[in-house]
């Protein structure tokens, strides 16, 4: 496959717009569809999922099999191999390390003024479900991303939701990943009938104040459409990267690296951003092989990618790509230029920031600590990594003494009436007319 080199000045406003809008998801077209699925779900619980999994996933269930059993936990746990168990183990270690640093300290109370004093009380969530999608594969790494930090938090319910495979049964990497973090609640569903189920509950399903992780058009959809009854959480689309380059870079290992986040899907993003012509035409003529040499269906994936949303774009100078980074917004963010750090510390927008050539996505993705479940389709503005804190409430706490009363009260009083709140200023006033 030929990768064409683009220079960023030379494009049209058009096709500038397209780089940055990547592939979003659209709901309104399947919208009818899932008000049906969340109608039914909300009406009929357990029975309508049945109903639901049979018609979309071609699975027959009975409404016990809706959850997982604890044999099937025992039974994954012996099934899998050890290397793998190994693998998840190592990865959960990380990132727990990682997590950890987290974790609200104990609230220290700052004295505002004499007599008055306030603080900030951190305390979790109550139920919370994590969905962990398996549309193109299985993803425990995506299960114990979202794990981790929920467990971390002491959220009191933590819940899975998952689809299940061709035969009915979850993904035993999964269910050991499960366990390992300390969940033992698995619902044997995906799609907008299960984020409709962890909504309104069923007779099996338990309802949840939040659900956090990404999911296709049909999840998102009915997050949406369901925000105003559960939390949603971060909003995360189909995987994007970029990569900032400069004439440091090995070129075959940039392009290693951009093909790792294409491969997720036809809908993914995978952008070099470069001043050095000669590496953007040695990391197109890698891709090109890289693209051939790859399997069923990763192979039309990446040539999907780098015929849509990715490719490799020349710009004036280094500069200039932070600049386009910082508007891209991008969900992975790799640095390969001579002074990673000075780079680094110029981007404002990006939901992670790998720097050099040894933090490849790949290691980032599974266990470098980090948290890998991000903001995607330019939400990295003003949205942040999944981590502890997602799992959290904060309620300020204040106390104020008769001297900090006296102290506040003619000051707020005065602002009360300025804005327009008589009872606000009585409240006041009339303490002091009666001399409290």
């Amino acid at each position: 496959m030929q990768i064409a080199v683009r220079a960023w000045s030379a494009l049209t406003t058009e096709q500038k717009e397209r780089v940055l809008r990547r592939s979003e998801i659209q709901i309104d077209e399947v919208k009818p569809v899932v008000e049906a699925i969340i109608a039914r779900v909300r009406a009929g619980g357990d029975a309508e999922l049945v109903k639901i999994t049979s018609e979309i996933d071609g699975i027959t269930l009975d409404a016990e099999k809706l959850k997982v059993s604890e044999d099937e936990f025992d039974r994954a746990h012996r099934a899998l191999d050890s290397s793998v168990r190994d693998a998840l183990d190592f990865a959960v270690e990380n990132v727990s390390r990682f997590h950890s640093h987290q974790v609200p300290k104990k609230p220290v109370p700052v004295e505002v003024r004499p007599g008055v004093t306030a603080t900030e009380r951190a305390t979790p969530i109550d139920r919370v479900a994590l969905y962990v999608p398996r549309g193109r594969g299985s993803f425990p790494s995506m299960l114990y991303m979202l794990a981790i930090p929920a467990s971390l938090a002491g959220v009191r319910s933590v819940s899975i939701l998952t689809p299940p495979g061709e035969n009915g049964e979850i993904d035993a990497a999964c269910l050991y990943a499960a366990s390992i973090c300390g969940v033992r609640t698995v619902y044997r569903l995906g799609g907008a009938h299960g984020v409709a189920a962890v909504a309104y509950g069923t007779e099996t399903v338990q309802p949840v104040d939040k659900i956090v992780g990404p999911g296709g058009t049909y999840v998102s959809a009915a997050k949406r459409m369901l925000s105003h009854i559960v939390d949603i959480g971060l909003p995360a689309g189909p995987s994007e990267s970029m990569i900032i380059a400069d004439s440091t870079a090995d070129a075959w290992t940039v392009a290693l690296d951009l093909a790792t986040e294409a491969e997720h899907g036809s809908d993914s993003a995978a952008l070099l951003v470069t001043p050095d012509s000669r590496l953007a035409s040695e990391v197109a003529e890698a891709l090109g092989e890289l693209i051939e040499e790859a399997p069923e269906p990763r192979r039309t994936f990446l040539r999907d990618v780098f015929s849509e949303y990715g490719g490799v774009i020349t710009v004036g100078s280094i500069d200039d790509a932070v600049a386009l980074a910082n508007e891209y917004a991008s969900e992975h963010l790799q640095i390969r230029t001579v002074d990673p750090h000075e780079t680094a510390a110029r981007i404002t927008n990006a939901g992670e920031i790998l720097l050099g050539r040894y933090t490849p996505f790949t290691l980032a993705n599974y266990a470098a600590g980090a948290n890998a479940v991000l903001p995607t389709g330019g939400k990295a503005r003003t949205w942040s990594s999944v981590s502890v804190r997602d799992f959290m409430k904060y309620s300020s706490i204040v106390e104020i003494d008769n001297a900090g009363y006296d102290a506040m009260k003619s000051h707020v009083g005065r602002l009360a009436e300025y804005e327009g709140f008589p009872q606000h200023a009585a409240a006041l006033r009339r303490r002091a007319e009666r001399g409290i």
